[in-house]
């Protein structure tokens, strides 16, 4: 009995000196602070930072004006300049997060605090998506070849 004295003990020090542990914590660093199932949007830093997400972030802020904002702190505020006004323009809530231990590539979250469970929740550069087109038609004339091999 004693051992679960000591084991309750040393779980509220260590709360105590770290702070709670919150379930998904690895998630919720990467999210900035909330989780994947929580979001409508995500923006990269480089998105962010090139304004690649502003049309995006516009029409879903339309489409989720009970969502709120979260931007990463480690960005430059000057960045967030167009967001921030896109967000006072709908009324979009926003925070700035800066935790300085975790490192994240994600720029900007628009989320609820609530989950949501949307299935795609980034949005993809053109260059993204002519890779993936070349890509395919090469290997659909390499398809191609191959059936005319065994014609």
């Amino acid at each position: 009995m004693s051992t679960l004295v000591k084991k309750d003990v040393n779980n509220y020090l260590t709360d105590g000196i770290y702070g709670i542990r919150l379930p998904k914590q690895d998630e919720r660093n990467k999210y900035l602070g909330t989780l994947r199932e929580r979001i409508v949007l995500a923006l990269t830093i480089g998105q962010v930072m090139s304004d690649k997400g502003l049309k995006a972030l516009e029409e879903e802020m339309l489409r989720h004006p009970d969502a709120k904002l979260i931007f990463n702190g480690a960005v430059a505020n000057k960045f967030l300049t167009e967001e921030k006004q896109l967000a006072e323009k709908y009324n979009i809530p926003y925070t700035v997060i800066t935790n300085g231990e975790v490192e994240t590539h994600i720029g900007a979250v628009l989320a609820y605090d609530f989950a949501i469970d949307k299935e795609e929740i980034f949005i993809k550069d053109k260059s993204e998506v002519t890779k993936q087109a070349k890509s395919t038609k090469k290997h659909s004339i390499f398809d191609k070849v191959i059936k005319n091999l065994f014609k």
